[in-house]
């Protein structure tokens, strides 16, 4: 069986496995953190809408021109 210290591949994929995973938690942290102490501002200012409804029954001439 051949000696773990002289696989240095293994232990550079370890490394770099565990440095992705370090960068991914520090940047998921600054993101919460910032995202946090962020005052929040709405992007586009609310206008009242109007909404228009039209009730059609069965014995409407649009029913009957649609079907």
């Amino acid at each position: 069986m051949s000696d773990w210290t002289s696989l240095w591949y293994v232990w550079l994929i370890l490394v770099t496995v565990f440095l992705l995973l370090l960068c991914g938690v520090s940047a998921s942290c600054i993101k919460f953190c910032c995202r946090k102490k962020r005052i929040p501002v709405e992007s586009f200012p609310r206008h009242p809408c109007d909404l228009t409804v039209i009730g059609i029954d069965s014995d409407s001439t649009a029913h009957s021109t649609v079907t």
